[in-house]
């Protein structure tokens, strides 16, 4: 048995097997002790009473056989209560003599002074299971050799005072003698093939316990979903993510759940059922369609699992796996490859762009026509932001931090927000869509305005993709304090599922088929860069006299020590358009 459990445990055999037991040992050991000295605590009671019947009836009873049993009955008394367990060892030691010296002495002083009228050579078998089970093989055998050399010793003694030839005397002394040490040998064996197997289960145990925990912190972590389904369709347990698949966090609560108790897990149900029916393994992709989210494409697996037990039905084991994760995968390696790709264009761009730049210049010095060096001009610009999106991919591909230096220096942010917001809602026709409340204070702050506008343009675009179309229903807040700026862009969109808030700012991440999930992640690291952080919370906002809650993106940036303070608030040119 310990063979097989090495063979399947994660751990050695032999790695097990050194895992001592001592509490274990100890208390089956303290419970055996027990036993025997309340055994003997019940046998000096049983002699007490019997001595006494006996005086009762026969005045000439010996009043010194009541008062040898009322002595054991006293000191096997004492010894139940007051002495501690403990093994006898292999030699005649102190804890011998208190014991089973004591046993012996009193039942071989009944047996002298008792006559012929009882035989109390069956007691003797007392102190050798004693020194059996407690002690060693050697103790045992020692302890049967002193009771056989009493028996015989007495035989003697009662052939010499009645001066006669007995002959059967010696032959009963000799066979419980041979009784004796069969008695000590049996159950010496016994014993330690008993505490050997009590060791062993223990060990296999303690193993099964090991590989069971290990089990569950496995599956715990797994990011796929892991479900234990019975016939009836009942979850007998399921891992964290799994859970979160599922969806349902009232019901999840329960350590076992129905997944009969909704309609969006019947997929699920079907599947187990399909697999317990058949008896083989099933492969589908399964829609969980949860009431206010959208559909959730799951990849479920099923293994079947043994019965437990006699009478026990089977198990499925389904594996779930979120399709958003897999795509997401896919795309980031393909988009991986397609960046290194990007970098090796981004070089080979770089070189044409300069001369292109450098003859747009060469050729504005020419031109006197104000229509042909606006058209030079707009050369101009364009390639500067063409050099600077080849930096921006040559940066990223690096994997380096920003410098900073002052030209990232963006000063006054509140009026850099309102302007960004102000262009995109004049873009996309949505000038009464967004509400501002922002500090009219002319503040600098640690970020690019370029980067500023890509960020909260596309904070912007999801916003309006998810917000309702009432009068401010996004609201935008710029707040400083003393050594961070803080802007958020707040909209009444619906909370979002689980699942993609998890996974907001991973790239490649989206809710949406269309969406390449890459804005967010893209507008966080843009604000790394700049050692400012993007967090996302949900947050209640006042619209309509009324508030509602919404989803808030937090945007803080570290303010400069050099910030301009303005001179007057009213005198800010943009203050008076602001709400």
């Amino acid at each position: 048995m310990q063979q097989e459990q090495g063979e399947h445990s994660w751990f050695g055999a032999s790695a097990l097997e050194a895992v001592p037991g001592p509490a274990e040992d100890q208390g089956d050991f303290k419970r055996l002790w027990q036993a025997f000295m309340t055994a003997r605590l019940v046998l000096g009671v049983v002699l007490v009473l019997l001595q006494i019947t006996l005086y009762a009836t026969g005045p000439a009873h010996s009043k010194t056989l009541l008062a040898v049993c009322i002595a054991y009955f006293l000191g096997t008394l004492a010894t139940r209560l007051h002495l501690r367990p403990r093994p006898l060892g292999a030699a005649f030691t102190r804890s011998w003599g208190v014991l089973i010296g004591i046993d012996v002495l009193a039942f071989s002083a009944l047996q002298w002074l008792h006559g012929n009228s009882l035989n109390y050579t069956p007691l003797f078998a007392l102190p050798v299971l004693l020194a059996s089970v407690l002690g060693s093989l050697r103790l045992a055998l020692g302890t049967a050799a002193g009771v056989t050399m009493l028996l015989l010793g007495g035989a003697v003694w009662t052939q010499i005072r009645s001066d006669q030839d007995n002959p059967a005397s010696f032959v009963q002394a000799g066979l419980s003698g041979v009784g004796y040490f069969a008695i000590a040998f049996l159950a010496n064996q016994l014993a330690t093939r008993l505490a050997n197997e009590g060791k062993r289960a223990r060990q296999s145990q303690l193993a099964a316990t090991i590989q069971r925990e290990v089990n569950e912190l496995v599956i715990e972590a797994l990011p796929e979903g892991v479900m234990i389904v019975d016939q009836g369709g009942i979850v007998r347990a399921a891992n964290p993510a799994a859970r979160a698949l599922l969806g349902d966090e009232d019901r999840l609560r329960a350590a076992v759940f129905d997944l009969k108790a909704d309609p969006a897990w019947r997929p699920l149900l079907h599947l187990s059922r399909l697999s317990l029916g058949s008896g083989q393994q099933q492969e589908a992709e399964v829609s969980l369609q949860h009431e206010g989210s959208a559909p959730l494409k799951v990849l479920a697996r099923t293994r079947l699992a043994a019965p437990q037990g006699i009478g026990e039905d089977s198990l499925c084991v389904l594996f779930l796996q979120d399709q958003r994760q897999a795509e997401a995968r896919l795309r980031t390696e393909k988009l991986a490859s397609m960046g290194r790709m990007s970098t090796a264009v981004a070089h080979e761009i770089r070189n044409p762009l300069a001369a292109i730049a450098q003859a747009n210049a060469l050729l504005a010095e020419d031109l006197s026509d104000p229509k042909q060096l606006r058209l030079t001009n707009m050369v101009g610009q364009n390639a500067k932001r063409l050099e600077k999106i080849v930096d921006d991919i040559l940066n990223v591909a690096r994997a380096r931090g920003a410098n900073f230096s002052e030209r990232d220096a963006l000063h006054g942010l509140s009026e850099a927000v309102y302007k960004i917001a102000r262009d995109w809602a004049q873009q996309h026709g949505q000038a009464g869509m967004i509400g501002f409340e922002i500090d009219p204070a002319v503040h600098s702050v640690r970020f690019d305005h370029d980067h500023l506008r890509q960020v909260m343009v596309n904070l912007l675009d999801n916003a309006h993709r998810y917000a309702s179309r009432h009068l401010e229903a996004i609201q935008i807040t710029v707040a400083y304090g003393d050594e961070v700026a803080l802007v958020s862009v707040w909209s009444d969109g619906a909370r979002m599922d689980q699942t993609v808030e998890r996974h907001l700012f991973e790239p490649f991440f989206s809710s949406e088929s269309r969406s390449s999930g890459l804005g967010l992640y893209i507008s966080r690291e843009l604000c790394e860069r700049h050692s400012a952080t993007l967090t996302y919370q949900r947050n209640t906002r006042i619209r309509d006299s009324q508030l509602h809650e919404g989803n808030e993106f937090m945007l803080t940036l570290t303010r400069l020590t050099s910030s301009i303070s303005a001179e007057s608030d009213h005198n800010t040119p943009w203050q008076a358009s602001l709400y």
